[in-house]
């Protein structure tokens, strides 16, 4: 058990199930090619990375050395205001809802959020501008003015070269969040957004709220895991279409039949052309065209190939170009696209959504919803506990072989005494009595 503990912990760590494919499919690697070099069967693989199972030893080893990112080169000899000043501007994730919610990365809670560490790493939203904005390249590094130094020439410091690189700046200091706030600030941002997304994806009002809120009620229970997550909003928004696509809503009464479509003639035609498509290939038209996700990372969180989304992805753009010719009319996928983007956020900021719950009350929810969960186990146990105890102590502990019950028993003459003899039968008793004495051989008994 020692050796097994100690070998988990000198263990590589592995990022998340959907960074795994990410990274898998950034290299061009294809679930073939990595199970053939770990020495695993592609089903393995495969469920390494929707996070059924994970590997374990060299066989771990081997996995995270073969998806591990390459490591970007820096110069050592150029000192860190060069390098800031020549680092390009690295874009923002396109995880934005529809187009109606900023970016995610403004808000990523950080481990800090979670477990107290010395040196916290706070959100880009807190930062300052100044600290956010890169230095132009082609504009100088300004100097300080030259002040007049109180004491004598002699006395002072020798001059500084002018080759010298500047000292480096100081990193502002940044607030740390508590799990509360950075959980509100990641609510506050990207709530409203998937309220609209989910109404698309559903046609149903009162269930996009419902899924959004259970998303980050169970968010909130598992905060340590969505806080270090690579795109805590990804995560929020997977939970949240799995639970509004569920089979199992078609039975209540309340979401058995989608609210009324748009009155405006395009936006109602889009509405009903998303609605007859199936609810994979609109999942995936939404993640794509809709949210801005790229094809792997949509069909990441689908759980399903790459070419089974793009195949899914062309078949959803042709259903719903066939209700809209504006769009059939594009000249390149591209243009496409953007058209089908720009329609999807405008038909999900015209509708009227009601707005999330606060984020109080989903966190209070959460809560009591965990706490009602735990009361129930610990009853259960409790009950089962007292069930046994008191089986056992009723219970016999030798076999005692039951009594059959006394049953009537017919056909069996009554018990009589013997008959009297009659005169002949008392004459023939004396004869047998003599004759058996002096009678022949044969009819007399030997007793040994």
């Amino acid at each position: 058990m020692t050796r097994s503990t100690t070998d988990e912990a000198a263990a590589p760590p592995l990022p998340s199930p959907k960074e795994r494919r990410r990274l898998r499919e950034a290299k061009s690697l294809s679930e073939e090619q990595v199970a053939e070099a770990v020495g695993v069967t592609r089903a393995t693989v495969r469920s390494w990375e929707t996070g059924r199972t994970s590997p374990r030893g060299r066989k771990r080893a081997l996995y995270a050395k073969l998806i591990a990112p390459d490591p970007e080169p820096v110069p050592a000899t150029r000192p860190k205001a060069v390098r800031r000043k020549e680092r390009p501007e690295r874009p923002a994730p396109a995880a934005e809802p529809v187009s109606v919610a900023p970016a995610p990365a403004a808000v990523a809670p950080t481990p800090a959020a979670v477990a107290p560490t010395p040196a916290a790493v706070a959100p880009a939203a807190v930062a300052p501008p100044s600290a956010r904005e890169p230095v132009p390249t082609g504009s100088p590094t300004p100097e300080p003015a030259p002040t007049r130094s109180p004491v004598p020439a002699s006395a002072s410091a020798p001059p500084v070269p002018a080759s010298a690189p500047p000292p480096p700046e100081a990193e502002p200091a940044v607030p740390r969040l508590s799990p509360d706030e950075a959980f509100d600030a990641l609510y506050a941002h990207s709530a409203p957004g998937l309220v609209r997304q989910t109404y698309l994806l559903t046609g149903r009002r009162s269930l996009a709220r419902e899924s959004v809120e259970r998303a980050f009620q169970l968010a909130w229970h598992r905060w340590p895991e969505v806080a270090v997550d690579r795109d805590p909003v990804g995560w929020v928004r997977a939970a949240a279409y799995e639970y509004a696509m569920s089979p199992w809503h078609r039975l209540r009464r309340v979401h058995r039949h989608p609210d009324a479509p748009p009155s405006e003639p395009a936006r109602r035609a889009l509405f009903e052309a998303l609605l007859d498509l199936p609810p994979a290939y609109r999942r995936t038209l939404l993640l794509y065209d809709g949210v801005g996700l790229d094809l792997p990372e949509t069909a990441a969180e689908t759980e399903a190939s790459t070419p089974a989304a793009a195949g899914r992805l062309e078949v959803a753009r042709a259903a719903v170009a066939e209700r809209l010719p504006e769009l059939a009319a594009a000249a390149s996928p591209a243009e496409q696209s953007e058209l089908l983007q720009d329609r999807l956020g405008g038909l999900a900021r015209a509708e009227h959504v009601p707005a999330p719950s606060p984020a109080r009350t989903v966190r209070t929810g959460s809560e009591d919803k965990a706490r009602l969960w735990t009361r129930a186990a610990i009853a259960f146990v409790a009950l089962l506990i007292g069930a046994t105890a008191l089986t056992l102590h009723t219970a016999p502990t030798h076999y005692e072989q039951p009594v059959s019950p006394p049953e009537r028993v017919g056909g069996v003459p009554p018990r009589g005494g013997p008959q009297k003899l009659t005169p002949q039968d008392l004459k023939l008793q004396k004869v047998l009595k003599e004759q058996l004495a002096h009678g022949p051989e044969r009819l007399v008994p030997r007793i040994p």
